[in-house]
């Protein structure tokens, strides 16, 4: 375990560390509802008709097979590197899924509307509760990276390991449909279904059906189960988890609605997890009891046959699997740094090429407006913004500077003469909610007009009046090229009413490809520089200092 600072422990090591499952019970219903119908149906079956029927399994031989059997190299390697990658993405995904501890299936993210959360604590209403007050505890022993408010190294550890999953998916897809294999698991009759029903009603009133030897072929329900995890929760995963692109659904809002809205990718996204280990769980299960020596020697050896070297190889392989948890967490907490640099090279090049080149142009109607948006960040102590608070920033003056050739200091009304627009928008945070809102302002393109930075600023510094997590001025960064791109603003109006002190006055940023971390509140001030690496640690940004959240984050 780490040993933290006072200030890094009362973040990351909170004394209250209670985790609560709270569902509302209407899903529970249903799922009950459901299990027991089929279980039910399968009963009456029983008891009405007897057994249903399953085809016999004939007695297998090498010599007298001769459909497609057998797990070549790359099924196995595949198998492995896939339970490797899953593993990490859950581990990962957990840490990512705490620092918002609900989940809804409606876009405002309002309290009390979640269909589960991962908390005891209901919002209070007396005082002002942020996102990150909301924020739990998770025991890296689970999770990783684990504690509290580490999503962004959680984030590189969930980025590097999809690579992984999506590399491994395609070489599996391509070796599969370039040899017979994939006649194993994929149904070519509707048959099976039935047959699947028939096999299910076995297991539902205890009644083991025939199993075939999975070095030859799989039941009905057993084929089913592999095509189901691999040919949907493995997509689906993938194209959820691109649902909650700030890029893509503020660019094509049309494809988060085909999962019902981005909050309803985020929950099916969650849900995809839950099937992987419900099936992993289900797959040990019957390997365990159908003859567990032999199923190992299938998967590990590329054998049928009853020998223990299967099995003894498999062991080392899951726990060279636990070793990669142990080993993650160590590098998450002595080697941060090189992590956020690692995903970065990858993932940086590829965003610039793809998500980043998406031209933000949504705007949502009056009645999508959210009746909730959650708060966030530490509300500025600083004296000097208090005094300015206190007369409704009427003495307010945006300074901009820097590398430009005409330095201004502009008030509120003065920013309003250069052409104030509307836009309703969708805010994407980090730790995973979501709220649309109305926001007034002027466009930035109109501001660096009026500046005319020199042919050498290539980056534009937002410095907040409130302090970041640990401590210390806020500031983030924005390459020109974004902060020029539509539906990027001064904000100085939310939902028709001037700014509010908790949502950032007098100023705050909106940039609608990216992350909500990146649209710094309560801003004092901005500077056009060389390059975001003359500014505090060189990473872009307060939180890319300090807690490894990305430069660039279009997802």
């Amino acid at each position: 375990m780490i040993s933290f600072d006072a200030t890094h422990r009362a973040v990351h090591y909170p004394k209250d560390r209670r985790f609560c499952i709270w569902i509302r019970p209407s899903i529970l219903i249903g799922i009950a509802v459901a299990v027991l119908a089929a279980v039910l149906a399968s009963w009456i079956e029983f008891a009405v008709a007897g057994l249903p029927h399953v085809p016999p399994v004939p007695q297998i031989y090498p010599n007298n097979f001769a459909g497609p059997h057998g797990f070549p190299l790359w099924v196995r390697y595949c198998h492995f590197f896939n339970f490797l990658f899953v593993m990490l993405l859950i581990r990962s995904g957990l840490s990512i899924l705490v620092d918002h501890p609900r989940l809804y299936f409606n876009d405002d993210c309002t309290p009390g509307s979640e269909w589960i959360r991962f908390t005891p604590l209901k919002v209070p209403r007396d005082r002002i509760w942020t996102a990150k007050d909301d924020a739990r505890y998770l025991s890296p022993i689970i999770s990783t990276p684990g504690y509290r408010h580490t999503v962004g190294i959680a984030r590189v550890w969930h980025f590097i390991n999809v690579h992984g999953f999506i590399v491994t998916g395609i070489v599996f897809a391509i070796m599969l449909f370039d040899t017979e294999q994939w006649r194993r698991i994929v149904p070519t009759s509707p048959l099976v279904l039935l047959q699947a029903w028939n096999t299910f009603v076995h297991y539902a009133t205890f009644h083991l059906p025939a199993e075939p030897n999975g070095f030859y072929g799989y039941n009905a329900l057993q084929q089913i189960a592999y095509f189901t995890v691999f040919f949907v929760f493995g997509p689906l995963a993938i194209a959820t988890g691109i649902a909650m692109s700030p890029a893509v659904v503020n660019r094509f809002p049309w494809y988060a609605r085909i999962f019902g809205g981005r909050q309803s990718a985020r929950s099916i996204h969650f849900l995809t997890m839950l099937s992987f280990l419900a099936f992993l769980g289900v797959h040990v299960t019957l390997v365990v009891m159908t003859g567990f020596a032999r199923n190992m020697n299938h998967i590990v050896m590329g054998t049928d046959d009853q020998g223990h070297l299967g099995m003894y190889l498999g062991f080392v392989g899951i726990g060279v699997v636990v070793l990669s948890w142990v080993v993650a967490h160590y590098i998450s907490w002595n080697h941060p740094r090189k992590l956020q640099h690692a995903l970065k090279s990858v993932t940086y090049p590829m965003q610039l090429l793809t998500l980043n080149r998406l031209i933000p142009h949504q705007n949502y109607s009056e009645q999508d407006i959210s009746p909730y948006f959650w708060p966030n960040g530490k509300m500025p102590v600083r004296e000097d913004w208090k005094y300015l608070a206190e007369r409704g920033f009427r003495n307010f003056k945006l300074k901009v500077g820097g590398l430009v050739e005409n330095p201004v200091e502009l008030s509120l009304a003065d920013l309003e003469k250069l052409g104030r627009v509307e836009q309703i928008t969708m805010h994407h945070c980090i730790q995973g909610w979501s709220g649309i809102a109305k926001w007034g302002g002027i466009p930035m393109k109109t501001l660096i007009d009026l500046v005319c930075p020199r042919p050498e600023a290539h980056t534009v510094a937002f410095f907040s009046f409130g302090e970041a997590l640990y401590g210390g001025p806020y500031y983030d960064t924005q390459s020109l090229e974004n902060v020029l791109k539509p539906q990027c603003l001064l904000a100085s109006e939310m939902n028709d009413q001037p700014l509010p002190e908790v949502y950032g006055a007098p100023l705050r940023l909106r940039v609608e490809n990216q992350l909500g971390y990146k649209m710094v509140k309560w801003i004092e001030r901005i500077e056009f520089v060389e390059s975001e690496k003359k500014l505090g640690a060189g990473e872009g940004g307060k939180n890319e200092d300090d807690e490894y959240f990305d430069l660039l984050p279009n997802i």
